[in-house]
């Protein structure tokens, strides 16, 4: 059996270089590299299937800044893709947990900072109603969800290069499991998006 017998899902995404690294070495907020491949259909669709069926949006600080700095620019914008502009009037309307040590307060609506571990916040998420549960490239937090067997739902873009060095998604003493394959397409670029879910 797939997934989970009820509740709501943990679905995390992240784009991961084909060398398995998801940022660059010495440079992690260098996202560069990410860029000719993410505005490619199959990964602008990739997203759009992930956030339709969430209510809440868990980021880690560093990436909640990035986000909620960029991507409210994008709703309005002259020559925005609908996809892009639809994810950004998602993010800034749905519900949205930033885990951090070092904010005091929220600089955006309809989100709460907490100060707690990844797993402990999801688990109490997860116990609530609501759709889907979202992390969107948020390592660190992907990582602690992943240690603490939280994910439901797996969703990674491959983007055709060689990174070279960087921290690796998926590190030794990860829990042993296994995956069915939910979803999956290729691309413009070679890009490729790739979707399991958790067999429970």
């Amino acid at each position: 059996m797939t997934e989970q017998t009820g509740g709501r899902r943990v679905v995390t995404n992240i784009a991961v270089s084909l060398d398995g690294r998801y940022a660059k070495p010495g440079d992690p907020q260098d996202m560069g590299w990410v860029m000719p491949y993410a505005v490619t259909d199959v990964a602008r669709d990739h997203l759009t299937a992930l956030w339709e069926p969430a209510t809440t949006a868990v980021l880690g600080r560093v990436n909640a800044e990035g986000f909620l700095g960029f991507w409210p620019t994008v709703i309005g914008m002259e020559g925005a893709d609908p996809r892009d502009e639809e994810f950004a009037k998602w993010l800034v309307g749905t519900d949205k947990v930033v885990l951090s040590s070092t904010l005091a307060e929220a600089p955006w609506e309809r989100t709460a900072v907490v100060d707690r571990p990844a797993a402990e916040v999801v688990a109490e998420l997860k116990a609530a109603e609501g759709g889907d549960i979202f992390v969107p490239s948020s390592p660190s937090v992907i990582k602690a969800l992943l240690a603490a067997d939280m994910v439901d739902r797996l969703a990674l873009t491959v983007f055709p290069v060689f990174l070279g060095g960087g921290p690796r998604l998926f590190e030794d003493g990860l829990p042993e499991g296994r995956w069915s394959l939910a979803g999956q397409a290729g691309g413009e670029h070679g890009t490729l998006s790739l979707v399991y879910d958790r067999v429970r």
